[in-house]
């Protein structure tokens, strides 16, 4: 009985031995298990910080692109000295100097008169004549020019302009709104001569001219847009200036500017109302010669486009502007 009592004694303390025994190993597992995490915790978290850093810095970069746009009306004073003097330099030598600005337009009116309304007796509206097309011509003209001669312009200002590239730190962006900005003065001399025009062979003058200045307002945006994108495409594509005038040339064909909208067949007329400038002609001619309000609706499809365009051209110019040093 008492051999039974001491072995099962004996076997109790192997087995509180052994459960000792594996306890501890438990244990110490248990602790080197958590220092392994502490440990890759702490190897981990140099790297978040890293991750938080380049996120910081994607922001940064993000917000260093649209900077400079917001903080384009703070350099109206160097941006009105660039298109005075483009303005300027543009007729500086020549006899006429300024005047320019207006012949130019009435001798493109007279040309275009003379074949559309005279040969082939194209007419706006049904009791319209041949002085009624020249207004209605001088009308859809007057922004196109503008757009037209802003983009032959822009697509080579940053070359033009290489040693403000390369040698300063210069804006840049303000090289294509000095170029909206003094095509837009150009554009003024012709609605000055076309207010004088329609008074004379009209007898009339509409006061829904007050509008211009919405269609005025759409009509650089959309320009500022487009100016961008065209000047950051001539720094790396040499070719942009003349394929620019085809562009252009054809787009103005595709416009309603020398022929009405009225002859244009039905099957076509979704294409031409697409075209934006359909819109902008339109709404012109409504206000000078119609006497009514712009055409709100197509307006309103214009100015949609022309933000679009807008923010597009202006985000392509500042993502490749980092390249121009590089390219010229």
């Amino acid at each position: 009985m008492l051999g039974f009592g001491l072995g099962f004694l004996v076997f109790e303390l192997c087995t509180w031995y052994f459960w000792s025994f594996d306890l501890g190993l438990s244990l110490k597992a248990q602790s080197t298990k958590h220092k392994v995490q502490s440990t890759k915790t702490k190897v981990q978290r140099p790297k978040t910080q890293a991750q938080f850093t380049e996120m910081i810095s994607a922001q940064t970069a993000r917000r260093a692109v649209w900077r400079p746009l917001w903080e384009l009306p703070g350099r109206f004073e160097l941006v009105a000295s660039l298109a005075r003097r483009e303005l300027v330099a543009r007729y500086k030598g020549s006899v006429l100097g300024i005047l320019w600005a207006i012949v130019t337009p009435v001798v493109m009116i007279a040309i275009f008169t003379f074949i559309f309304a005279g040969i082939f007796n194209a007419r706006f509206g049904p009791k319209g004549n041949a002085w009624d097309y020249a207004l209605y011509l001088f009308c859809g003209l007057l922004p196109w020019t503008m757009f037209q001669e802003t983009l032959q312009q822009s697509s080579t200002t940053i070359v033009t302009h290489a040693n403000l590239v390369k040698r300063v730190v210069f804006p840049l962006e303000t090289l294509p709104v000095a170029q909206a900005l003094s095509s837009l003065g150009n554009q003024m001399f012709g609605v000055l001569a076309l207010v004088v025009a329609t008074v004379i062979l009209r007898h009339e003058l509409h006061v829904t001219i007050l509008w211009l200045p919405a269609l005025l307002i759409p009509q650089l945006i959309f320009t500022l847009g487009a100016a961008w994108l065209v000047a950051s495409l001539g720094v790396f594509l040499r070719d942009i200036a003349q394929g620019i005038t085809l562009v252009l040339m054809a787009w103005m064909y595709l416009t309603p500017i020398i022929y009405p909208e009225s002859i244009v067949p039905e099957r076509y007329r979704p294409f031409v109302n697409a075209n934006p400038f359909t819109a902008l002609v339109r709404s012109y001619r409504r206000i000078f010669l119609e006497g009514l309000a712009p055409d709100w609706s197509s307006l309103g499809y214009f100015a949609i486009l022309a933000l679009t365009i807008f923010v597009f051209g202006y985000w392509w110019f500042a993502k490749s502007r980092r390249n121009f040093a590089d390219v010229i």
